[in-house]
C-alpha cells in the first residue's frame, strides 16, 4: 500500500531508510533512470504495517524524532550486532 508520496527522490530515500531502520519492508517506486534521477517517489509498505509506517513518518514530519543528549553520533555502529540487541526505549 502506498503510504507516502513526494516530488523529491532524496526525500523518498530518507523515508525509506527510516522505515527500514524500524524493520518495515519498503518498496520505493518512481526512481528515475540515468545519472540525474528526478521525479516523484512513492513509498509502499505491506498493508499490515501501514499504520505503524504512517505513525513513524508522522513523527518525522511533526519534528518529534530527537537525538538524546548522551547519544554519540560519531561512533560507528556495527549494524549486525545492533539488530541482535534489544531496542532501548528513551
Amino acid at each position: 500500500m502506498a503510504i507516502y508520496s513526494t516530488s523529491s527522490l532524496p526525500d523518498g530515500y530518507l523515508a525509506r531508510s527510516r522505515l527500514e531502520a524500524e524493520g518495515i519492508p519498503v518498496i520505493l517506486k518512481g526512481e528515475g533512470e540515468g545519472p540525474y534521477r528526478m521525479g516523484p517517489a512513492h513509498i509502499l509498505v505491506p498493508v499490515e504495517l501501514e499504520v505503524q509506517a504512517r505513525l513513524i513518518l508522522q513523527e518525522i514530519i511533526d519534528g518529534r524524532v530527537r537525538v538524546s543528549e548522551d547519544e554519540d553520533l560519531t561512533v560507528e555502529i556495527d549494524w549486525d550486532q545492533a539488530e541482535q540487541e534489544p531496542r532501548r526505549e528513551p
